[in-house]
């Protein structure tokens, strides 16, 4: 097990991201609103909720951030052998003809982003969606790209990747184990 990033570390991945997302143009309606931040439940939900006081920090005062749940929408689900359990989407604002920043924790296979996507299209129309990720591994079976990536790696596709994030863990860490 190798500490790939530590709760140092992931602060300025974090930091990095928000000046992103706070200063880039197509993160904005044409009429310059602000984009609503929906994170991917479970690994981008805490980075969702640390990147706010970033933004505000950054001069967006004002968010609206939700949470998507993609179980219903993975194209694994019946194949998987024990019983998934739904987490509970958040999404109480409209998102109709609005920028969306999509947020999760590792960008794979693009499987994942495939699924909020279809998810979150059925809230509505937005105008575009953003993606946004802590780590990109690589490794992609379908054609998706972030548009703002904490920390990009190489690692084997045998290797998994850890985010731990408080509040769910103990300590911010990024791990790389061998499966």
């Amino acid at each position: 097990m190798n500490v790939l990033l530590d709760d140092e570390q992931i602060q300025v991945c974090l930091r990095n991201m928000a000046q992103q997302i706070a200063t880039r143009p197509d993160f904005r309606g044409p009429d310059g609103s602000l984009p609503a931040l929906v994170g991917i439940r479970r690994g981008g939900d805490p980075i969702t909720q640390r990147l706010v006081p970033m933004l505000q920090a950054a001069g967006i005062s004002q968010v609206d951030v939700g949470s998507l749940d993609i179980t219903m929408y993975r194209d694994d689900l019946s194949t998987r052998s024990r019983l998934v359990v739904p987490y509970e989407t958040d999404i109480s604002f409209p998102v109709d003809d609005r920028v969306i920043v999509l947020i999760d924790d590792v960008l794979n296979t693009g499987r994942s982003v495939r699924a909020a996507l279809d998810a979150l299209v059925a809230f509505g129309r937005p105008r575009a969606i953003r993606l946004v990720t802590l780590i990109d591994r690589g490794g992609r079976d379908y054609p998706i790209a972030a548009d703002v990536v904490g920390k990009t790696v190489t690692v084997p596709a045998t290797s998994k990747i850890q985010v731990k994030l408080q509040p769910h863990d103990v300590h911010d860490v990024v791990l790389v184990t061998a499966s």
